[in-house]
């Protein structure tokens, strides 16, 4: 396992970390037995996985607490990283939505003190605001009251993983100084955070947590223009009507660029997020231990070629936005 810098923060970060969406959120991702997670946590530990990105919001907070039950087994320093729902539950805030409705300091507060409980921690390693609206930036009052708290010593690092339709809104932030994390989706498909986000977060020494990185498992390889999604499963979503098509052709024209580059398209998909220089840490979903050998595997291959980086960017995919 290779490890980044965390930004400035001062940490250290395993390359590839364990995203914990799925262990704690069956209403999106379908059953999932807690036998399975404990042994996916532990075998991505005993590989060098050293970060763990979870949310309050998963599975209302049961994949917080499992990760606690599974960490009071283990000697290991765990770096894990956790997201304040908006008080509204409205993903994202419309631009004239009051911060102070969404997240005024005494509701950062009292969510920051259940994820303390959750985690049976005292102190959080990276708290996140998990959405954001551009509308704030000139009156980032949030992102303050945050700063307030890492001073008082509950949280280590704060940040903001962005919202969806609008990933650039956060580039003020980065560029004021206010934040120490961005969670960012960029993938095979997704390359518009490489403009501009990205490059400010390594100027600012922010640092990156990649998520969305197989886009909710297209960019695995697996899926056929038969794919059938459990009734319930998010993806039937969004993947819905003509889009599984388009989706397929597009993973197939990747797939041909990849011959003889001796990679499948998950550690395709892998290594090009890890190629930018602002990356700290990759967090595909991994529920089993299967994915846990395979993603942290990606780590122990040679860096992808400038060459096929270059290849590979045609790929980008202005398709709008899926996400309900």
């Amino acid at each position: 396992m290779h490890y980044r810098d965390f930004g400035k923060t001062g940490m250290k970060v395993s390359e590839i970390g364990f995203g914990a969406w799925a262990l704690g959120d069956e209403s999106w991702w379908g059953k999932q037995d807690d036998k399975d997670s404990f042994k996916s946590l532990e075998r991505a530990l005993e590989l060098g996985v050293n970060f763990i990105d979870t949310a309050a919001v998963y599975g209302d907070g049961k994949s917080e607490k499992l990760i606690r039950e599974f960490l009071k087994t283990r000697k290991e320093k765990v770096i894990v990283c956790t997201k304040t729902p908006p008080a509204t539950g409205v993903w994202r805030p419309n631009p004239w939505e009051r911060w102070e409705d969404v997240y005024s300091e005494a509701y950062l507060r009292k969510d920051i003190e259940e994820r303390l409980t959750n985690l049976g921690v005292d102190c959080l390693d990276i708290l996140v605001l998990h959405t954001w609206t551009r509308a704030w930036n000139k009156d980032p009052g949030p992102l303050l009251a945050l700063a307030k708290l890492k001073k008082e010593g509950k949280v280590r690092a704060i940040g903001i993983s962005t919202p969806e339709h609008d990933q650039d809104s956060v580039n003020g932030p980065i560029r004021d100084g206010l934040v120490d994390a961005i969670q960012v989706i960029y993938n095979l498909f997704d390359q518009e955070p490489a403009a501009e986000l990205l490059p400010s977060a390594k100027e600012k020494g922010v640092g990156i947590i990649i998520r969305v990185a197989f886009d909710e498992g297209s960019l695995t390889g697996k899926y056929n223009k038969e794919t059938k999604f459990p009734a319930g499963d998010f993806r039937g979503e969004y993947f819905k009507g003509e889009r599984l098509g388009d989706m397929v052709d597009r993973v197939d024209a990747i797939k041909a660029d990849l011959v003889g580059s001796g990679y499948t398209v998950p550690q395709a998909a892998l290594l090009y997020t890890l190629a930018n220089p602002a990356t700290s840490v990759v967090i595909p979903g991994i529920r089993n231990v299967a994915q846990a050998e395979m993603n942290v595997g990606v780590s122990h291959l040679p860096p992808m070629p400038e060459v096929l980086q270059v290849k590979l960017r045609k790929h980008a995919w202005r398709r709008g936005v899926w996400y309900p």
